[in-house]
Formats: structure tokens, C-alpha cells, sequence
């Protein structure tokens, strides 16, 4: 469909900004749906942590492996055509997942929801470097976060109220419909830019993905994407429940409660990075530096949490809040390469996070379930896993400090 050939405001917030918020609100809400319905899944095919830790990663592993040709589609096809595939896929996931009755079965459809929404984020980027201009782009990526913020409180206490009446199949058989729809919207309603496609063989799009993965300004952000952002997944999708229901003694419901607001906290930040980010940048407070001074605080909330100082239900507020400086690493990164390389930046950083967020999921699961093993108490076992996540984070967080020697690609 084509555009104007100079779009107004309008037309970008209705025809580029809403369609991609709409895929992104849907793949955080199923990145997160777990976290609810895992003592259902639990009760009724009798899974042990490791078993819900494999169940749940397998969306970040599939999501993790469609990244690196993702991007490249994006680049040659771009964000309206491959999203709106994908979404098809994902409400074939969703089906195959409300009707599901073994591990195996909901594993496999689980990965195909991730395979499903590996675009939703990745294209609303492509598509913003595309239509808006480079100076709006934090600001653009700060709203775009902030509805999958929405999608994450969606599938919070929200989701726990309504499971009574849905069940967790009823909620899946929902997410079908969405998609299916989200995937009409998108191909139907957005506008393509052909102009913007690459062209050339698989060969030079590959030459592409490697011109990005050879770059050390790309690798010194990986460990930050792997452990903050891929990290915050996994113990938002899966482990924080767990960990307020088994350390904090709270019921289920509490627990909901608190994953509400850890999602409110991130609702708020992402909003709050939308509207502040272009004023802070033209006062020197670039996103790199938001970033910064978000992820050190995160690590300090973290720390609190751990240490059970301070109200429960504060610190995973302000952990959500501060936890959404991260989503600036993709315009940070993606403004370090050239712009016909976006789509394939963006996807390669978004992998790093991807294997991150499923080595946390699996990695704590099978920890937990050899530290209780060896005698160790349910509540004891994920305080060692908590700790070890947040060395892993202080660890990767120190290249961040020499992050300031890489200029963006319009200085180079």
C-alpha cells in the first residue's frame, strides 16, 4: 500500500507507530503468560522446575534461532510482509498450545510462538528507522517497549483474575484470535517502502550478518543484552512467581499482584524514556548514558530484593522502571552501523538477549532442581540462583563503561 509522499503525524502514529505497538503488545503478553499460569501447568502434566524452565525457554530458544534471518528478511523484504507471516505462525502456535495435552506437544508450540513473534519488536524498529526520523528514534523505541510493558501487565494479575473463568486453554485459544488478527491489521492497513528493501543474494545479505558479528562495538554490548535484558525475561516470564510464592511466602494471587507491578514499573519507565529521551539528549544525557545509569540501579534493586531490605512490592515496582533502560541498547547499538545493516543489528543484539533469556529460564531450572536435590530448600536454592544471576550481570556491565569510545555511524 502506498504512502504520502511527506506523512503527517497521524499517518505515522495510525499506519506505522499502532500496528507494530500491536504485534509487540501480543509477543510480550505471551513472553510473560507463563509466569501465571506455570502452577496450572504444573498441577496438571505434573512438571518438575526444570521441566517448566524447558517448557517456557523453548519460546526464547525459537525466537533466539529466527533472529539471524529475520533480520536479514527484514532488510530485504521488509517489517510489513515478514511480520504479518509471522503472526500467522504464532496463532498456529496458540491453537496448537490451548489444545495441547503433553510436554512435548507444548514445547513444540510454545517454540512456534516464538518462531511466530521473533519480528513483532525487530520490525517496529526496521519500520521507525525507515519512517522517523534518527533523533526521534529513542523516544519511538521508549513507546513501542512501553506496549509490550501493557502486554506484560495484561498477562499479570489481570490474567490471574480472569484464569477462573478462561482456564489457561481458554486464554490461548484467545491469543490465536489476536494474532491472526494483528497479522491482518498489518499487512492490510501499513504502508511498504520499497525503496528501503536491500537488494543483492543471500551471499551479500550474509556478508551483512557478518560485517555485524565481527564488529567488537556489537560484542560490547552482548553481555549486557544476554544478562540485563535477557535476564529481566526470564525472571518476568518464569522465575519471579516462584520466588515471591517460595522466599516471600506469599499466595499465588500476592505474588500476581507483584508481577503487576514489577510490569507497571516498566510500563512507566518505557513511557517515561518515550516522552523525556529527545529532551535529555539535547541536554547531553544520551540513551548510552541512560543506559548506564539504568542498569547500575538495577543491579542495586536486585541486590535489595535478595537481601529481602525494603517493601517487596516498591522494589519490584522501581525494578520494572529501571529495567526499561535497557530496550535503548537497539537504537544505541543500530546507530553504531550503517542504516541498510538495521534490521540485521538489531535482530543479532536481540539474539544475544534471546540466548540469555532461555540459558536463565533452562539454566536456573535444572539448578534449582540439583541444589534441592542435594538437601537444599526450595527458597535457599533460588537465592543461590538469584545471586548467581546478578554476578553474571555485574560482570557484563563493566564493558559498558567503555561503550562511550564507539561513535555512531553518520560521525564515522
Amino acid at each position: 500500500m502506498p504512502a504520502p509522499s511527506a506523512p503527517g503525524k497521524a499517518y505515522l502514529v495510525s499506519r506505522i507507530f499502532l500496528p507494530f505497538a500491536l504485534g509487540y503488545y501480543l509477543s510480550y503478553l505471551l513472553r510473560t503468560v507463563n509466569a501465571v499460569i506455570s502452577p496450572d501447568l504444573t498441577r496438571e502434566l505434573g512438571l518438575s522446575a526444570a521441566d517448566l524452565g524447558l517448557l517456557t525457554s523453548t519460546y526464547f530458544f525459537a525466537f533466539g534461532l529466527a533472529q539471524i534471518p529475520v533480520g536479514i528478511a527484514l532488510d530485504r523484504y521488509g517489517p510489513r510482509r515478514v511480520e504479518a507471516a509471522l503472526l500467522l505462525v504464532t496463532a498456529l502456535g496458540g491453537v496448537l498450545f490451548a489444545s495441547g495435552d503433553t510436554l512435548p506437544t507444548l514445547a513444540s508450540a510454545r517454540g512456534l510462538i516464538g518462531f511466530g513473534v521473533a519480528a513483532c519488536l525487530m520490525g517496529g524498529l526496521k519500520g521507525f528507522t525507515q519512517w522517523f526520523p534518527r533523533e526521534k528514534l529513542a523516544s519511538m523505541t521508549g513507546y513501542i517497549m512501553a506496549s509490550g510493558a501493557l502486554g506484560a501487565v495484561t498477562a499479570s494479575a489481570p490474567l490471574e483474575a480472569a484464569l477462573p473463568f478462561l482456564g489457561w486453554r481458554g486464554a490461548f485459544w484467545m491469543v490465536a484470535a489476536l494474532a491472526a488478527a494483528v497479522a491482518a491489521l498489518i499487512f492490510f492497513a501499513m504502508p511498504e517502502k520499497d525503496e528501503a528493501h536491500s537488494a543483492g543474494d543471500l551471499q551479500h545479505a550474509l556478508r551483512g550478518v557478518r560485517e555485524v558479528l565481527v564488529a567488537g562495538r556489537f560484542w560490547n554490548f552482548s553481555g549486557q543484552s544476554a544478562f540485563f535484558t535477557g535476564g529481566f525475561m526470564a525472571l518476568q516470564g518464569l522465575w519471579a512467581v516462584p520466588w515471591l510464592m517460595q522466599v516471600n511466602g506469599y499466595s499465588r494471587a500476592l505474588a500476581a499482584d507483584h508481577l503487576f507491578w514489577l510490569n507497571i514499573g516498566m510500563l512507566a519507565g518505557q513511557l517515561s524514556i518515550g516522552a523525556w529521551a529527545f529532551r535529555l539528549e539535547a541536554r547531553g544525557f544520551t540513551p548510552l548514558r541512560l543506559m548506564q545509569v539504568g542498569l547500575f540501579l538495577t543491579m542495586v534493586v536486585e541486590a535489595l530484593i535478595i537481601a529481602q531490605q525494603g517493601p517487596t512490592l516498591l522494589l519490584w515496582c522501581v525494578l520494572g522502571v529501571v529495567s526499561a533502560t535497557g530496550a535503548q541498547m537497539y537504537g544505541v547499538v543500530a546507530g553504531l552501523f550503517p542504516l541498510h545493516l538495521s534490521g540485521r543489528v538489531t535482530t543479532s543484539i536481540n539474539l544475544m538477549a534471546f540466548v540469555g533469556a532461555f540459558v536463565v529460564q533452562w539454566g536456573l531450572g535444572g539448578l534449582l532442581d540439583a541444589l534441592r536435590a542435594g538437601g537444599m530448600t526450595a527458597a535457599d536454592s533460588l537465592r543461590v540462583a538469584f545471586v548467581l544471576l546478578l554476578a553474571a550481570q555485574l560482570a557484563s556491565f563493566v564493558p559498558l563503561a567503555r561503550a562511550g569510545r564507539f561513535k555512531p555511524w553518520s560521525s564515522h
